[in-house]
């Protein structure tokens, strides 16, 4: 077994469903997440990044509380998702004013508690296109970034626009081995994935399971084609677990099954022990707590 996993991209509570118009999306079955994750204490994993941030229903005492309960770190985040989810101080304030609302709570605390966001994410952007809002947000994230040190989490629908993401950070100077562009196992393009490892930042495969959007089989073959290119340490495995039914008491997969059943296929395909090793331990430690 695996000491010091870290998930580096989960919600441990999150609330989608007004956008959605899917009560699934309301994940809010603290008792079940609980159950779960002491069963991920057992496999080796002591930190979670929990991305959930303003706008996506964001709970840090519920968080805090789950984290007493399970004996994991979980970390909490700043900032803003993605369009439709955006809270109305996205559309009132300016860039340099939404900034310091993030430095606010990296520094100081979330809201009216002492919990410090730890990671600015996950900020988003749409399928198509970058709406205006949501550049702005990632504008806003790069100034509290190069202010505060704080790693940043994406979010990419489907695994598109990180290039365009990545764009944006370059113009602020941001640095790179500091932002994780999340989802780009949805991508299925190894080519296009070469080239954001190649940009600086981090990648992550962090949908692991989630086979409506993508095969398993599919992220095992990209991740064997990048450990052969000694590109394991610049990789993140996560589940993203955000429904209720993603959870085993609804006959999901649950938030174990990256750890009981991916990294054993992994392994069956001949992905060296380091390799797992920095995807799973070293990457994020260096990202996060570095």
């Amino acid at each position: 077994m695996i000491n010091g996993i870290i998930y580096p991209h989960e919600h441990i509570t999150i609330d989608l469903s007004k956008g959605k118009n899917d009560l699934d999306c309301r994940l809010d079955v603290k008792e079940e997440t609980i159950r779960e994750l002491n069963e991920l204490k057992k496999l080796g994993v002591n930190k979670i990044i929990d991305v959930t941030n303003k706008g996506m229903g964001r709970n840090v005492r519920y968080v805090e509380d789950v984290a007493y309960k399970t004996n994991i770190e979980i970390y909490c985040s700043t900032g803003y998702y993605k369009e439709p989810f955006l809270p109305l101080e996205v559309y009132e304030l300016n860039e340099r004013e939404l900034s310091l609302i993030m430095i606010k709570e990296i520094l100081f605390g979330i809201e009216d508690t002492k919990i410090k966001a730890k990671v600015i994410g996950e900020i988003g952007t749409s399928k198509d296109g970058i709406f205006p809002m949501e550049e702005k947000v990632f504008k806003a994230s790069a100034r509290a970034h190069i202010d505060t040190g704080a790693p940043i989490v994406t979010h990419t629908t489907l695994g598109k626009l990180g290039l365009e993401q990545v764009k944006i950070f370059k113009e602020y100077g941001a640095n790179m081995g500091k932002i994780v562009i999340s989802h780009v196992d949805l991508s299925g393009d190894l080519d296009y994935i070469l080239r954001l490892i190649e940009s600086g930042v981090n990648i992550a495969f962090d949908t692991v399971g989630k086979i409506n959007y993508q095969k398993d089989e599919k992220r095992i073959e990209l991740i064997q084609n990048l450990c052969k290119q000694n590109l394991s340490n610049k990789i993140l495995l996560s589940m993203d677990i955000t429904r209720k039914s993603h959870l085993k008491f609804k006959g999901g997969i649950g938030y174990s099954y990256l750890l009981e059943n991916f990294i054993p296929k992994l392994q069956q395909v001949g992905i060296k022990q380091e390799d797992i090793e920095n995807m799973l331990v070293n990457n994020a430690e260096r990202i996060f707590f570095s």
